[in-house]
């Protein structure tokens, strides 16, 4: 492979290092176009010429340093193991030329908890893309792999979008809610998995559309599901398996206290409103679900807003009291 040091610009990451990585070999490309007819699958030509256009190189990224991670472990206080697993493989990849090679991580828990929250913060960390593969999806057995070019409307799977679509040779790929996966008899959804999570034979990977090798050796998997009994234990075997609970009361109360103090700060309008929220309003948003916090909050901001308010009082949220609030959400 050849590298060489560069420094994309990557929001919420300093100074990450980055060598090119070839992701597929140009000459395969090129032996597929050709043997093309000259008349047939539209879509597949333009992919492989898009492909040469674009070339193989992407970027692969990792931190410069072990990265201040003090402010996820703030915000996702019920992460705390999965965020330990992270530190050590970036402190293993530093000081040598490695990418970093994250052991494939599932995260069990109930819905609503952060999960999908935590593997964008994830690649925000490590400077790389992150793509979402839904698995409840009613295509999901294509989603993956792809699908024949020989079907009407095929295409690539996610996996060859992720890294030949996109910029980088590691991004993180969320497969959400694995455990909701419906097999049928004719293609088992799951099956790319059993390739894609092993190392060797992910540098070779095919995608069912273009037929063409990708190296997804360098992809960062994070799985989540809210039980384990559906997935495969081929599957499970292949990877690291965090328990995420729902967070304490305490730890629900630091949660909204930062969700607060990002959307405040992220809007203009933030500045007409209290720093610090009320200490009922903490408490009011720690009984929800992590999800619900944010929805809740902008119905909040905005209910105090419309009373003329610069502080967000509990009756201003969904679930609170008796206040406007109630009415933005379905029980």
């Amino acid at each position: 492979m050849q590298s060489r040091s560069l420094v994309p610009q990557t929001p919420g990451l300093k100074l990450p290092i980055a060598n090119l990585r070839s992701v597929f070999r140009p000459n395969d490309v090129e032996r597929k176009l050709a043997k093309l007819p000259a008349r047939d699958h539209e879509n597949l030509r333009a992919t492989y010429e898009r492909m040469l256009e674009r070339g193989p190189e992407r970027f692969q990224v990792k931190p410069s340093g072990i990265p201040e991670m003090e402010s996820l472990y703030e915000q996702l206080p019920n992460f705390a193991d999965a965020l330990d697993d992270v530190k050590r493989h970036v402190a293993l990849s530093q000081d040598a030329s490695d990418g970093i090679e994250i052991t494939p991580m599932l995260l069990l828990g109930p819905p609503g908890i952060g999960k999908t929250h935590f593997a964008r913060q994830l690649a925000d960390l490590l400077g790389t893309g992150m793509s979402l593969v839904p698995m409840s999806s009613m295509t999901a057995g294509w989603l993956l792999s792809g699908a024949s070019s020989q079907w009407k409307g095929a295409k690539p799977g996610k996996v060859f979008e992720a890294i030949v679509d996109g910029q980088y040779a590691n991004p993180v790929i969320v497969v959400d809610e694995i455990d909701k996966a419906s097999a049928d008899a004719q293609y088992d959804p799951l099956g790319s998995l059993y390739s894609l999570l092993e190392h060797d034979t992910a540098e070779s990977f095919m995608d069912e559309f273009a037929e063409i090798a990708i190296d997804a050796s360098q992809v960062i998997w994070i799985m989540t599901a809210n039980d384990e009994r559906c997935i495969p234990e081929p599957i499970m075997n292949r990877m690291n398996v965090f328990q995420i609970e729902s967070p304490t009361h305490e730890q629900a109360r630091c949660i909204a206290r930062n969700l607060y103090l990002s959307i405040r700060g992220d809007h203009g309008w933030g500045r007409r409103f209290d720093e610090e929220p009320a200490d009922d309003v903490l408490d009011c948003l720690a009984e929800l679900a992590p999800r619900e916090m944010r929805r809740a909050l902008m119905t909040g901001f905005g209910n105090a807003r419309l009373a003329h308010r610069g502080s967000i009082v509990a009756d201003d949220l969904p679930r609170c009291g008796n206040g406007k609030g109630r009415m933005g959400f379905i029980q």
